[in-house]
């Protein structure tokens, strides 16, 4: 099988498998594997639950804009975004641009199961996680569509499937 060589940026909500996904896609493509929210934490030395408390989300994003217009300046690497990377403008624009953005589509019921005890969350502290995510995924998955070169469902196969069918669909629109 011919490799796919480029960047490729994996867009979706928060349990969607942009990590778990990205890595094994980096495997498949030898190429290395860059979590935006790992690498604003490695860059700030907070986490961001911390980041949030302390700064509010508009903070956050300013981080987040600010690593994602860099990472997606490098050469071939597959990207995790964050969940909300693409409420800001500069950031749909560098990833459409800079790479090809693959959608990860995960419905509502698959994110809580995915996301349900995870405390490193700052958008899931609240009484009804499931109203939250269906709230934010109204909101987001619009911008996710605008900018995906390849819409990809994750509801079947495991996070290795869906990075070969992710490989596929990438050798394809390259030709």
């Amino acid at each position: 099988m011919k490799k796919f060589r480029g960047n490729v940026f994996l867009v979706g909500p928060m349990g969607a498998g942009k990590t778990t996904i990205g890595r094994h896609l980096s495997d498949i493509l030898h190429q290395e594997f860059v979590d935006s929210d790992h690498e604003i934490e490695a860059r700030s030395g907070a986490n961001i639950p911390w980041i949030f408390d302390v700064e509010g989300e508009e903070g956050f994003r300013h981080r987040e804009e600010l690593v994602i217009d860099a990472l997606t300046q490098r050469k071939n690497i597959v990207l995790g975004t964050g969940g909300g990377a693409v409420l800001r403008q500069a950031n749909r624009q560098y990833l459409h641009e800079r790479g090809t953005v693959v959608y990860l589509q995960t419905p509502v019921s698959l994110q809580l199961e995915r996301t349900g005890r995870d405390r490193n969350r700052p958008l899931l502290r609240t009484s009804d996680p499931q109203q939250k995510l269906s709230e934010l995924l109204a909101l987001r998955e619009p911008l996710y569509l605008e900018i995906a070169h390849i819409v990809m469902p994750t509801s079947g196969g495991s996070a290795r499937d869906l990075a070969m069918k992710i490989v596929h669909a990438l050798n394809a629109l390259s030709g």
